[in-house]
């Protein structure tokens, strides 16, 4: 996620340069066979379709903004469950004998959302998660196809065999299997904003608008502006691209991009208050990188 105040010219260059290049061709081609062939550029009604364009393109990022929003307060919420794990634990395992159970838990949860992360992403789970398992605990699970869900089962079953022992009753079972759903729900909502792209019309469409209005850009002002041309006709068909690049931009909030939501980040924060929580000592939290927390 971009956090700085404003955005590097290069940033944004590097991502439309492609087919600002190719207008800027285009808008000279127009313009030399403009004064060089004798032709009469059509009028075009360009506000009229701009105007359209920038209402479509609009509904595009708005919707594309919705799933990215919903992504970040997702993570927001497991953040929170995640703390109320830990609390939970803490205050129902006092038991000197629960010891080990308790820390067990804890870092279960640590490397249940270290993996979620990784799914998300689609990256290797595995060495991220047994940066706090061992190879025995963390190996049911990572035979599973879904091995965030493994983990959370796991940790389910050791509440379970909690209650079993006596060390928490019925009430605070229930409790935390609360918690757990709340977990579930949440990495729920996040495997359906993965794996449901936008409509293909919301892609598809767009981008062919955007490309044909900036096709009549250099036609239709070639008249009014001569020789500049070029130079206006680019520069209005870079509002639109950038405009048509934020919905790409934002469509898919755990791409692990620059403008997507900082998961490694937030894994870091719970990963900072649950280790804390048991008394452990923590890492540092992640800092912006040249502008980009990831």
């Amino acid at each position: 996620m971009i956090v700085a105040a404003t955005p590097r010219l290069g940033r944004i260059v590097s991502e439309v340069w492609k087919p600002l290049i190719i207008l800027f061709v285009w808008d000279v081609i127009v313009t030399v066979a403009y004064f060089v062939l004798p032709f009469k550029a059509p009028t075009l009604p360009l506000p009229l379709f701009g105007t359209a364009l920038a209402l479509f393109l609009g509904f595009r990022d708005n919707s594309a903004y919705e799933r990215w929003w919903e992504g970040r307060t997702l993570w927001g919420a497991m953040i929170n469950a995640s703390r109320s794990l830990s609390r939970a634990t803490r205050n129902f395992l006092p038991d000197p004998d629960a010891h080990d159970l308790k820390r067990t838990i804890v870092l279960r949860q640590i490397a249940y959302v270290n993996a979620l992360r990784c799914q998300l992403r689609k990256q290797d789970r595995d060495a991220e998660v047994l940066r706090f398992l061992s190879h025995g605990e963390a190996e049911p699970a990572l035979k599973r196809v879904n091995a965030a869900n493994g983990l959370l089962d796991g940790t389910g079953r050791r509440i379970a065999d909690a209650q079993r022992k006596g060390w928490i009753d019925t009430i605070q079972q229930t409790q935390m299997e609360a918690v757990l759903v709340d977990i579930a729900n949440a990495q729920g909502g996040m495997e359906r904003i993965k794996n449901t792209p936008l409509p293909n019309q919301y892609r598809f469409f767009p981008t062919l608008f955007t490309h044909l209005f900036c096709i009549l850009l250099p036609i239709g002002l070639v008249e009014s502006l001569g020789y500049a041309t070029p130079l206006g006709s680019t520069i209005a068909g870079l509002m639109f691209l950038a405009v048509l690049q934020i919905g790409d931009d934002l469509v898919d909030p755990f791409a692990n991009t620059v403008h997507d939501v900082p998961l490694s980040a937030m894994c870091r924060t719970i990963e900072i208050d649950l280790l804390q929580s048991i008394g452990d000592e923590a890492p540092a939290p992640i800092t912006p990188d040249k502008g980009v927390l990831w």
